[in-house]
């Protein structure tokens, strides 16, 4: 199993989710984040004034899946949440040694 962490645009919410149902993922992590990469923020202009936004907000979506499913969830958060610009995201991919489902007791991928 992997822990796939997914940061992307937050407009790119709805098409991530969208996209991940569609592979039958059922169950998703969603955050509200704030962070920079490359573009180092941005500047902005408010009545007149000009200031910089040093974090820029991103939504972070978690989710594990089983080995086989991997590639198949990188591709459809990878399409979905492309723009071609600069702070369209990154995955991260973790390894996950256990999964336990707290209601019933199921390991592994049963608890998936």
């Amino acid at each position: 199993m992997k822990q796939i962490t997914a940061v992307v645009r937050p407009g790119k919410l709805d098409a991530v989710k969208a996209a991940l149902v569609a592979i039958d993922v059922v169950g998703m992590t969603i955050n509200d984040v704030r962070g920079f990469g490359r573009q180092k923020g941005q500047v902005e202009i408010y009545r007149g004034n000009e200031f910089t936004v040093d974090f820029l907000s991103k939504m972070r979506i978690t989710i594990v899946v089983a080995d086989d499913k991997v590639e198949a969830a990188i591709t459809a958060i990878t399409e979905a949440a492309r723009t071609g610009e600069i702070g369209d995201g990154k995955i991260f991919i973790t390894p996950v040694e256990e999964v336990v489902r707290i209601r019933t007791g199921d390991r592994g991928n049963a608890a998936l």
